[in-house]
């Protein structure tokens, strides 16, 4: 998968460091990835939310923060979408980011 906008995570990571080796692992899966389909996704992260549109959401640190991403199945592009504290995914509308 190509993963675009990595600078995200980066500047995530620098503001809460200890999500730093969690999105470095998550970034290195999901660049060698070849999901084809949400099963794909679930076979590999089994309490990853799967919503409409292509979006799919991942807890990072144990639920403290979440990652939203938007996947191109048909050309491999995961595009990161939303990284943040558990209380600001609870703010957002997860559909329309």
């Amino acid at each position: 998968m190509r993963v675009i906008a990595k600078k995200i995570l980066t500047e995530f990571w620098e503001k809460f460091s200890d999500s730093e080796d969690h999105l470095k692992s998550w970034y290195r899966e999901a660049k060698r990835a070849t999901w084809k389909n949400p099963y794909d996704i679930k076979g590999e992260y089994p309490k990853a939310s799967i919503l409409k549109s292509g979006r799919v959401i991942f807890n990072i640190c144990g639920n403290k923060y979440r990652l939203v991403i938007k996947i191109n199945y048909l050309r491999q592009w995961v595009f990161i979408r939303f990284i943040g504290t558990h209380g600001d995914y609870d703010k957002i509308d997860v559909d329309k980011v």
